[in-house]
């Protein structure tokens, strides 16, 4: 487990522009050292401003975006192309203007897939195929992911694991179907804490005054199943990319007056 660190930036727009300069400087770094990189993806205001960032950022083109495997934290059980999919929206946001090779896009599976309206075949299906990219030297049934970013909301859930529901006192499957999520829609594809665990870097974003308690609650020493992203941690670094709106009820002592 490693030591949350936090970076306070003063607006939503700058938090974006550096996340997405990170991300790069990430990529990058996992390409020249294995050859590849493993990404995982988090939607919402927050998670696609990241995407879209990058979309505008000169230096996108440092990345080999063939060499790159894109997965998501969580998805909503919607049809294919349907304009609340994570995947929809990343794709509008940055994924159609990048030359991304197809086989090395993770989408979780669609309410109108292969598996019909069935989700937790769908939640079984994404954990094979995560499974299948682990390697010997990977911790766990996942591949090692470089970044795993995960939006943070309102009432501490990330990805599609929210406070006291089920999933997130999941210990051993990688992957889960939600049901009855208060956020709707109702039904939903999430990874579990475990699977987040595993990668080297968690990146938690948080912007905005509606997620000012959220973020004190989560670094004030909260459990897991009352705030899901007091879980939420990498292997090597835990990062919580916040402005200045959602650090307002911390403490100035956990961040630095250099952060910008």
């Amino acid at each position: 487990m490693s030591t949350p660190q936090l970076v306070v930036h003063r607006d939503k727009e700058l938090m974006a522009q550096a996340a997405a300069a990170r991300l790069i400087t990430k990529i990058v770094d996992a390409q020249a050292s294995t050859g590849s990189a493993n990404v995982v993806l988090t939607g919402g205001r927050n998670g696609n401003g990241v995407l879209a960032a990058l979309a505008s950022a000169p230096a996108r083109d440092a990345i080999d975006w063939g060499r790159l495997d894109l997965w998501w934290g969580d998805e909503r059980f919607l049809p294919e192309g349907d304009p609340e999919r994570n995947i929809t929206q990343a794709e509008e946001a940055l994924l159609d203007s990048v030359p991304l090779d197809p086989k090395r896009v993770h989408a979780m599976p669609a309410s109108d897939g292969p598996y019909g309206t069935d989700v937790e075949a769908a939640a079984d299906a994404y954990a094979e195929e995560l499974a299948r990219a682990a390697g010997p030297a990977n911790h766990g049934a996942v591949p090692t992911f470089d970044v795993l970013m995960l939006g943070v909301g309102p009432d501490t859930h990330v990805a599609s694991l929210f406070p006291e529901h089920p999933g997130v006192r999941e210990t051993e499957r990688t992957v889960i179907g939600v049901h009855g999520s208060p956020k709707p829609p109702p039904t939903r594809v999430s990874l579990t804490l475990p699977a987040i665990r595993s990668a080297r870097e968690v990146w938690l974003l948080a912007a905005g005054e509606d997620k000012a308690n959220a973020v004190a609650m989560a670094l004030s020493g909260a459990g897991e199943i009352q705030a899901p992203a007091a879980g939420a941690y990498g292997r090597a670094r835990t990062l919580w990319l916040l402005d200045t709106a959602a650090a307002s009820q911390l403490p100035r002592s956990l961040y630095p007056p250099a952060s910008a």
